[in-house]
């Protein structure tokens, strides 16, 4: 008989439950065992007895957290039996190694997607539709008015900036895991061939992509002092964009990728020196999420961190089962929160 996952997977303070396997799925807190679907703060923290995880989220944590004990790496669609729960890893499209969690219990089929999205991108593997009966969704961005234009235009935006204000300095504030890596592929991809100058933060997981096979051409870090660079492209962490660029560079300009974007008063769109707004998420906009739904082909939803009202109401249009899981503490330290 088919076994209800109202049963056996569940919300605690810690996060998603499976008490039949005893572990969670990218828990808020520290546990004994972790499932961990991508390598971002809110998903991947210290602490846990053990981690399974992608090869490449496995790195990602020993390079952000320090070394992570009881590491059991799981290659995509490889199973393991967790206390009679089968566990297999699926790509996400979200990050590099970052994956769907798909949990099997007495014919019932529940896939986790943590963060996700369906865009093409260079720098991870696409997006997998995992068939299943229950389907865990973010809802980062689940309004109607985000929709990511293509972000190769987007990128275009960057480079004719450059072309345009050779003195200038053109900073770009990125997150370090992730975003920066895509948008500089994004640049490769659209011809840059120049140098491309990157913070500390950022030039350590660039080091780490590279060497899981993903070729992101001439970096350099960004000297010392008062280097100026003028004509180059310099990718920050968002949070480091103002440490002296007046000073350091050749009359900053100051370009932003976010979803949040969209809304300029929202998040960093409320910075007053972001000149160039770059709209590029690595995130699933309003049609990705609704487009997934239908493609999973699961007849319930749970929806997480986000607009959880919105998605609930979109898929109870579609005739599916929808309810909002509001895990707690989801957000905190979340890449691209507003």
């Amino acid at each position: 008989m088919r076994a209800d996952p109202e049963h056996w997977l569940r919300v605690t303070p810690r996060g998603l439950y499976c008490p039949v396997g005893d572990f969670y799925v990218d828990p808020t807190r520290a546990v004994d065992r972790a499932v961990i679907t991508h390598g971002h703060a809110d998903h991947a923290r210290r602490g846990h007895g053990a981690v399974l995880a992608t090869r490449e989220t496995l790195a990602i944590m020993d390079a952000r957290l320090g070394s992570v004990q009881g590491a059991q790496p799981l290659d995509p669609g490889e199973t393991v039996s967790l206390g009679g729960v089968t566990v297999s890893l699926h790509p996400a499209g979200h990050v590099l190694g970052s994956a769907q969690a798909r949990l099997e219990y007495r014919g019932a089929r529940v896939v986790v997607s943590g963060d996700f999205k369906r865009r093409t991108d260079p720098t991870c593997a696409p997006f997998e539709v995992v068939p299943c009966d229950v389907f865990v969704t973010e809802a980062t961005f689940a309004l109607p008015v985000f929709r990511h234009p293509d972000p190769a235009t987007e990128m275009a935006k960057v480079l004719d900036s450059l072309a345009l204000f050779p003195g200038r300095t053109l900073l770009l504030g990125a997150y370090s895991l992730g975003k920066a890596q895509r948008l500089i592929a994004l640049a490769r991809a659209a011809g840059y061939d120049a140098p491309i100058y990157v913070h500390g933060a950022v030039a350590k997981i660039c080091a780490l992509y590279e060497r899981h096979g993903v070729a992101l051409g001439d970096l350099h870090p960004v000297p010392e002092g008062n280097n100026r660079l003028a004509g180059s492209l310099v990718v920050h962490p968002p949070g480091t964009l103002g440490e002296d660029g007046p000073h350091r560079f050749a009359d900053p300009l100051v370009a932003m990728a976010s979803g949040w974007l969209r809304v300029r008063g929202q998040g960093w769109g409320r910075r007053a020196d972001v000149e160039l707004p770059l709209i590029i998420s690595d995130h699933a906009d309003w049609d990705e999420l609704v487009a997934t739904l239908a493609d999973v082909g699961a007849p319930r939803i749970w929806i997480t961190h986000g607009r959880e009202d919105a998605l609930v109401r979109q898929a109870t249009l579609m005739g599916l089962e929808a309810k909002a899981l509001s895990l707690i503490g989801r957000d905190e330290g979340k890449e691209d929160a507003p």
